[in-house]
């Protein structure tokens, strides 16, 4: 896996300076544009069209707070692809009632309860961005044993605020109904 942080030069930062960020993109773009080296080899050619392609992936997932907590957690080893993670129960019985609601209006639209229940998933995704930006606040400021601790609870939010995303999709096709 490539380091996006360190092809810029970066610590690694849930946070990290967003106009720093673009200037480095800029600054490899320019350093790296394939109309720059028509002229060379062909090995120098692939090399600069990878980097390019690094630069603009970097730029993609750097830019991009959706983006950067998985990669971040992925690149700090706490994803896998095709991970199963476990919710924890106690989340999983606040979402089953939401969900049951979103069932019973498929059967029995209502405008009001829909409403009522969009209320209730906003409150608790807002808490989650919440909890989430309060433990990446400072997370490049803090030792690697402190990262440590932090990443398996920012791990179990985001897959949180992706249940609650798939939630939100359904309430989405209800209000289409």
């Amino acid at each position: 896996m490539i380091d996006y942080f360190e092809f810029y030069g970066l610590p690694i930062s849930f946070n990290p300076d967003t106009v720093i960020v673009k200037q480095k993109f800029y600054e490899f773009s320019k350093k790296y544009h394939p109309d720059f080296f028509i002229n060379e080899l062909e090995e120098k050619q692939a090399e600069v069209l990878e980097k390019s392609t690094v630069n603009n992936k970097a730029y993609q997932i750097l830019s991009d707070p959706q983006k950067r907590l998985p990669y971040i957690l992925e690149l700090k080893g706490q994803l896998s692809e095709g991970e199963h993670y476990k919710l924890p129960q106690d989340f999983l019985m606040d979402m089953m009632d939401i969900n049951e609601t979103l069932l019973d209006l498929q059967f029995d639209p209502d405008a009001e309860k829909l409403s009522a229940v969009k209320v209730d998933v906003s409150a608790v995704d807002e808490g989650i961005q919440k909890e989430i930006d309060f433990l990446t606040d400072s997370f490049e400021s803090k030792s690697e044993a402190e990262q440590a601790i932090l990443l398996p609870a920012v791990k179990d939010l985001y897959y949180r605020s992706k249940y609650l995303s798939r939630i939100k999709e359904s309430m989405d096709k209800a209000s289409a109904s």
